[in-house]
């Protein structure tokens, strides 16, 4: 900044790291205002050195506690509110722009006897690999999250019906395939799948809602499937 000011007489701003004596780097914001002759002409200039810390550390505090309110501790993917918050955001898409998308209510089938099995440890195994595994099988624009207990929410943009259940069936199918290992023993799950494509005069709770009973629907008809509406 010292430099940029001598050449052109403006004052200058900038952000640097400096390394402390006991070792660690320490955000620093530099200040530098010219110092000039009575005939207007640059001379000098003076340094003013701000320590940061306090500043950026509050920003990283910020940004952690922005991330724990929108992320499910154990999947690490979004949680309710981050799902519900995406809903809001693509329905204003949709009747702004008529961007189509559609919603996915997954829930893993017979997970309380995985847990009475298993124990609660490695149903905790099971959330984590198939919050991974929808996670890693979606597109990068397409989100997911953890609504409660072993239910997740999938939201599919610039989808059709028919776009959907293929997006739907890659998700049941990549879940089916995934397992873990309790000793000598692998763990496999299923989900069961509603499916539905938003409409004008949707909300997030009817959007939801109408995937929860068509998930419902697949569990009566024999788990492992998607029921479409």
């Amino acid at each position: 900044p010292a430099v940029k000011t001598l050449q052109d007489g403006q004052p200058h701003e900038d952000e640097v790291y400096l390394h402390h004596k006991q070792g660690h780097r320490v955000p620093v914001s530099i200040r530098v205002s010219p110092i000039l002759s009575p005939g207007g002409r640059v001379i000098g200039a003076v340094e003013i050195f701000s320590d940061n810390s306090t500043r950026v550390e509050s920003k990283q505090t910020i940004e952690e506690l922005r991330r724990i309110a929108l992320l499910d501790p154990l999947t690490e993917v979004g949680n309710r509110r981050y799902i519900d918050m995406n809903l809001r955001f693509r329905l204003a898409e949709q009747e702004r722009y008529g961007w189509p998308f559609g919603v996915l209510f997954l829930d893993i089938d017979h997970f309380k006897e995985i847990n009475d099995l298993y124990g609660h440890d490695k149903g905790d195994d099971v959330l984590k690999m198939t919050a991974r595994t929808l996670s890693n099988s979606l597109r990068s624009f397409d989100t997911v999250g953890r609504w409660g207990g072993e239910e997740f929410v999938a939201v599919i943009i610039n989808v059709n019906a028919e776009q959907l259940h293929v997006v739907a069936e890659k998700l049941r199918a990549m879940v089916e395939q995934s397992s873990i290992t309790n000793g000598s023993r692998t763990v496999r799950v299923t989900v069961s799948i509603g499916a539905t494509v938003a409409r004008e005069d949707d909300t997030p709770e009817s959007l939801i809602n109408r995937a929860d009973q068509l998930m419902y629907h697949s569990k009566s008809s024999g788990r492992n499937r998607i029921t479409l509406g």
